[in-house]
């Protein structure tokens, strides 16, 4: 149970580094309370040991489907590796006869295609939200590439080629060779250099064909992405930079700029910086730079945004910016 005048939020999937930021933004929000964190490996073991910024008594659980719709909290997030999520929505969509219908977030792409659920990069869709309790919550790529793209899209002569360079958290904590640090040292390793996952997320929810070419490499966060666009009709670079400006004018955690942003200065903070704008000779062929933290505006960021957008919060209620 949740504190009175609170509202209680559980997270599947906390051992993860979404979940570790996931469990930092609910400590210090005022109106959330974390009452489960499901993770098996770290089964029967305080969430304080293992997070500085929780300083409850609350422990990690071993949670099956059933268990966490039992726990009846207001929010569930959803933070598990991509096909994982289904036995958890089904549970607790059976649990609706009962009267029980949460807000579900989900961080993994697998409802990222269904159009039954808000998809939740506020920025740019938060006016199509109507009250929905299944939000999915963009991909870190998919988020740089149209905050980078948006601003332009009406004027594109043709599909986006973006160049896609991520710190290996981004490859989650399971070993393998894209969170190898050993295997990343002086190297950038491309891969799924077609029909990404984020690509066709993009290309679905711009509405346009998006190309997209993903690498890791030997950082630990933060996403570059770099972005040449063909576009219909000559424009100079300010008139280039203005539809940026205009279109993030009102939006706190982007930052427009004028250099091309560096992926260090990001990491570890909740926005975006978009800039390094760049005109080809003739006016046709623009680059564009966007970085962000793949775990925070990547992820836990943008789904405490979600979750406070709806639960009728301040969308940026316990989110430090600048």
């Amino acid at each position: 149970m949740s504190t009175p005048g609170k509202r209680s939020v559980g997270i599947v999937g906390a051992r993860g580094h979404t979940g570790a930021e996931l469990i930092r933004l609910i400590a210090r929000h005022p109106q959330l309370e974390l009452v489960f964190v499901s993770s098996r490996e770290l089964d029967g073991r305080r969430v304080a040991e293992h997070n500085s910024d929780y300083q409850g008594e609350l422990r990690y659980e071993a949670l099956d489907a059933e268990a966490v719709a039992a726990k009846r909290a207001d929010v569930v997030v959803l933070a598990l590796p991509n096909a994982k999520a289904e036995p958890y929505v089904a549970a607790i969509d059976t649990a609706k006869s009962q009267g029980y219908d949460p807000i579900i977030v989900d961080i993994s792409a697998d409802y990222r295609f269904d159009s039954t659920w808000y998809y939740g990069l506020p920025e740019l869709t938060r006016d199509q939200y109507r009250g929905q309790h299944r939000i999915s919550n963009p991909g870190c790529y998919a988020t740089a590439m149209q905050l980078a793209i948006a601003p332009l899209k009406d004027l594109l002569a043709g599909p986006p080629a973006c160049f896609g360079v991520s710190g290996y958290s981004g490859a989650g904590t399971t070993p393998s060779d894209k969170n190898d640090p050993e295997k990343l040292r002086d190297n950038l390793m491309p891969y799924s250099l077609v029909n990404h996952t984020h690509e066709r997320e993009v290309t679905r929810h711009l509405g346009i064909p998006v190309e997209f070419m993903p690498h890791v490499a030997a950082h630990f966060r933060g996403i570059t992405m770099t972005v040449n666009l063909w576009l219909t009709q000559p424009m100079t670079l300010d008139a280039i930079k203005a539809r940026y400006v205009q279109k993030y004018k009102h939006e706190p955690l982007i930052n427009v700029i004028d250099d091309a942003p560096w992926v260090s200065h990001i990491a570890n903070r909740h926005g975006v910086q978009i800039g390094g704008f760049t005109l080809a000779p003739g006016g046709k062929r623009v680059v564009v730079v966007a970085t962000l933290d793949n775990l925070l505006k990547g992820a836990a960021t943008q789904a405490m945004q979600n979750i406070n957008l709806a639960l009728g919060y301040s969308e940026l209620e316990s989110i430090p910016y600048e």
